[in-house]
C-alpha cells in the first residue's frame, strides 16, 4: 500500500492535513499581539477621555454649569414633586408674571435679566 495514498484518503474523508507545526505557535502569536494593541488602543482612549472629562469640568466649574445626568435628574425630581395649579409642569417652572402671584416684591427688569446672566458679567452690572 502507497502511503501517500492512506494521507489523500484521509484528507478526503475529513481528517486534518498535516500543518507546518510552526504556524500554530505563529499564529498564536499573531493573535496575542494583536490583543495587544488592542489593549493599548483601549488604555490611550480611556486616558484621552480623562483628560477630557478634565477640561470639561473645569469648565463646567467656570460656567456654572451642570452635567447632563445632574440636570437631568433635577428636573426628574422636579417634576415628581406634587404641583399645584399646572398640569405639564411644576410651580417653580412658571415664569415670573404668569399665574398666581405671591405677592413677591417687584423686580426690575434689570433685576430679572440679571438673574439669568453668567457670574461675571453680573458682577460687572451690579457695580
Amino acid at each position: 500500500v502507497d502511503i501517500r495514498a492512506t494521507k489523500d484518503m484521509g484528507k478526503m474523508l475529513g481528517g486534518e492535513d498535516e500543518q507546518d507545526p510552526d504556524a500554530q505557535k505563529k499564529e498564536e502569536e499573531r493573535q496575542e499581539a494583536l490583543r495587544q494593541q488592542e489593549d493599548e488602543r483601549k488604555a490611550k482612549h480611556a486616558r484621552m477621555e480623562a483628560e477630557r472629562e478634565i477640561v470639561r469640568q473645569q469648565i463646567r466649574d467656570k460656567y456654572g454649569l451642570k452635567k447632563k445626568e445632574e440636570k437631568e435628574a433635577e428636573e426628574k425630581a422636579a417634576m415628581e414633586q406634587p404641583c399645584e395649579g399646572s398640569l405639564t409642569r411644576p410651580k417653580k417652572a412658571i415664569p415670573v408674571g404668569c399665574g398666581e402671584d405671591d405677592d413677591d416684591e417687584e423686580e426690575s427688569i434689570l433685576d430679572t435679566v440679571l438673574k439669568y446672566l453668567p457670574g461675571p458679567l453680573q458682577d460687572m452690572f451690579k457695580k
